[in-house]
């Protein structure tokens, strides 16, 4: 039996390089450049963490947990979820080859320990991070608890002991009901995420951060997959106008396209 205030929320954030800013590609082609370039929370995972907030809000959870893995950098994305609102946030630290080469099977075996030793009933992650766009993790973790998962989710509402869902599929929206314990991910139009206010800023620094590594969860991070090589998209060529259909036939004819 689920008390009204008993549910504990995890919320992955990941750091990733920033929305705004112009990706390129290393030139040994293994990666892209990340030294010296603005990083944030990824913009689906930060929508995740406010659908935890307001739902702490609504007296429906009543702790919210932060979690990152990656470099020391990561505190920062996590000092953000926590002026956001988290009340406390744990830092799984991967550094160097292991971070670049981290993988969500093996970021979904460290969620699914932390679920188990946070005894968690709600795991919040985005749909995807922006930076691999793998859209994998939070599939994973469901698998790895045996846990129902609510993947794309615009809309969570609370009734007894189970969330009624919409989440949005390629043909339109789709009605879910699950049982909680339960893992969601954040869709675009779940919410808008707030904006930390500086005092909000100034109290997450006395909030607690717990540091791992994936060892102390015994976790393999070694890679499953190898980057064979990361390449630009190809250069598109320019458009040109027409004025009348006569004209674009002509044009259309002359590339041999009809």
């Amino acid at each position: 039996h689920i008390k009204k205030m008993a549910l504990r929320a995890l919320v992955g954030c990941k750091r990733v390089i920033d929305y705004a800013v112009k990706i390129r590609v290393k030139p040994d082609k293994m990666g892209v450049v990340t030294e010296g370039v603005k990083h944030s929370m990824n913009p689906f995972d930060e929508i995740a963490l406010e659908e935890a907030v307001r739902m702490k809000e609504k007296k429906l959870v009543s702790e919210i947990v932060a979690v990152s893995c990656g470099p020391t950098a990561c505190q920062e994305t996590l000092r953000t979820a926590l002026a956001m609102g988290a009340d406390r946030a744990v830092h799984v630290e991967v550094n160097g080859e292991d971070y670049d080469n981290l993988q969500p099977l093996a970021v979904s075996k460290i969620f699914a320990k932390l679920v188990q030793q946070e005894k968690a009933d709600l795991l919040f992650l985005g749909k995807q991070a922006i930076d691999g766009d793998c859209n994998q993790t939070g599939q994973m973790v469901a698998s790895l608890l045996d846990w129902p998962q609510a993947t794309f989710t615009s809309k969570i509402d609370k009734e007894g002991d189970s969330l009624k869902i919409i989440r949005e599929v390629d043909g339109g929206l789709e009605h879910i009901e699950v049982k909680i314990p339960v893992v969601i991910t954040a869709d675009l139009r779940l919410n808008e995420p707030r904006y930390a206010t500086l005092p909000n800023i100034m109290k997450a620094k006395k909030k607690p951060m717990a540091k791992y590594t994936p060892a102390d969860f015994e976790v393999d991070i070694s890679p499953r997959l190898k980057i064979i090589s990361v390449e630009d998209p190809p250069v598109r060529q320019a458009g040109s106008k027409v004025e009348n259909v006569d004209e674009l036939i002509e044009k259309l004819k002359g590339a041999g396209v009809i």
